[in-house]
């Protein structure tokens, strides 16, 4: 009776909360600062609304983590959503700290800033107040060229890819005033809260009007490369190749958000030239794939020129940094030659894009982490040159004109080409990933838990 007496007495100081236990000696209390959180999140935000991959932002959010002794600090990225929690000892609460992503700009000069950021805290060099005020910094920063000249360059891809297809200089300056017209009055419906989705197929119709008026005024055979040159500024590049990035490396949930991303933004681009070439067609002009450009496959001095311009021009609408740019243009004339000698070697158009993209994305890669920066501000302007906006137009001219099997094979076939390029590039950076010891800070090849063997079960 006295041990059951004593053992009820003390079950009873438990429940009542008498005797509160006193934490394990060996769990002391984590004391760290709360401010570590906020930098975490922040800068995992921008990183993802500037662009990067979802396996970056984790990489970089769970650095600086580690590098400010957030304790037990468990990190998660999403397409649209970040969150941070950290769990001290000492029977402490947890605490979690989160942002939504609202709004994603193509920023790529803010990616090289964030993760030099990232270095520098990981090893040391940035105590947090540092941090904060550096990243605070990076935040009201400025693109390093003013608007006006990324409008020019959004034109000049349309007449470079115009050029690149056959165009000549009246081709490419009408391609130039189309797509600067088509952007200007999207960015009018932006400001008065259009969906992008509309505001994209308002531009594509604005250049498929363009090329039907320059048809109806019996210049045939310029009017499919004024639109294919207005379409490649259009097309999503960047988005395509994080979505396929994601894929591979395990986001499945991050990776089926920005593939229906890159899927919206074609279907917008398609909408729009379907109705602009289906008007077109009712009004009696004569447009038929006749008429459609087939890219000359010859190592000539203007296409190649051509192809660097596009590059080039892509990456300032991107907002790269400066230093980017001519490796840019390099990596476009390069993945535009490559391309022309794998289809004079007859293989086929979708496996020549991904072989050029492979090793425009591992020489990327390369170059990328020799400068100690962020690899996709080096390989996305890279592959636009080979982006498929003339299959995008012959697709929906055939489905216009009564050759509607004809035009989904096409349409087929401009996706499979993006979803190679997309595919290409990255393998080319796993490709170097594979001898690399660590990545951005903890990463490398052996920090990867997507890479572990299932064998597809």
């Amino acid at each position: 009776m006295g041990r059951t007496a004593e053992r009820l007495r003390r079950s009873w100081h438990v429940l009542m909360d008498v005797n509160p236990p006193e934490p394990p000696e060996d769990e002391p209390n984590d004391a760290f600062d709360p401010r570590a959180i906020e930098l975490t999140l922040r800068v995992g935000e921008l990183l993802l609304a500037s662009g990067e991959g979802t396996e970056r932002v984790n990489e970089a959010m769970l650095s600086l983590a580690v590098a400010y002794e957030v304790p037990r600090a468990e990190v998660q990225v999403t397409f649209t959503s970040l969150l941070v929690s950290a769990h001290p000892a000492g029977g402490q609460p947890p605490v979690t700290g989160a942002r939504s992503i609202r709004r994603r700009t193509p920023a790529y000069w803010r990616l090289t800033a964030l993760h030099q950021l990232v270095q520098e805290a990981s090893i040391g060099m940035l105590g947090l107040g540092e941090a904060l005020a550096q990243l605070h910094e990076i935040k009201r920063g400025r693109a390093p060229y003013p608007p006006w000249l990324m409008v020019f360059c959004l034109g000049a891809i349309a007449a470079s890819a115009s050029i690149l297809v056959g165009g000549g200089p009246l081709v490419a300056a009408t391609a130039f005033v189309a797509t600067v017209f088509g952007d200007r009055t999207a960015a009018a419906l932006a400001r008065r809260g259009i969906a992008e989705f509309f505001q994209l197929t308002v531009a594509a119709a604005i250049a498929a009007t363009a090329a039907a008026l320059v048809v109806a005024a019996g210049h045939q055979g310029h009017a499919s490369t004024i639109v294919t040159g207005s379409i490649l500024a259009l097309l999503p590049g960047r988005p395509l190749v994080a979505s396929i990035q994601d894929g591979i490396t395990g986001d499945l949930v991050s990776a089926g958000a920005r593939l229906l991303e890159v899927f919206f933004i074609i279907a917008a681009i398609v909408a729009g030239l379907g109705v602009a070439v289906y008007l077109a067609v009712r009004l009696n002009v004569d447009i038929n794939v006749g008429h459609l450009p087939v890219t000359p496959a010859l190592l000539q001095p203007v296409p190649v020129l051509a192809a660097a311009a596009v590059a080039l021009t892509f990456a300032v609408c991107l907002a790269g940094p400066r230093n980017v740019l001519i490796p840019a243009g390099i990596g476009g004339g390069l993945i535009w030659v490559m391309y022309v000698v794998l289809l004079n070697w007859k293989v086929t158009p979708v496996l020549a894009s991904a072989v050029s993209a492979i090793i425009v994305g591992m020489l990327g890669s390369m170059l990328a982490r020799w400068r100690n920066a962020p690899s996709l501000p080096y390989v996305v302007p890279a592959i636009s040159p080979l982006l498929p906006g003339t299959l995008l137009y012959r697709g929906m001219v055939e489905l216009n004109t009564g050759a509607a099997q004809q035009g989904a094979l096409s349409l087929v076939a401009a996706l499979s080409v993006a979803l190679a390029l997309g595919a290409g590039v990255n393998l080319g950076s796993e490709l170097v990933r594979a001898f690399q010891s660590v990545g951005l800070s903890a990463s490398g090849r052996w920090a990867r838990p997507a890479a572990r063997r299932t064998r597809g079960l």
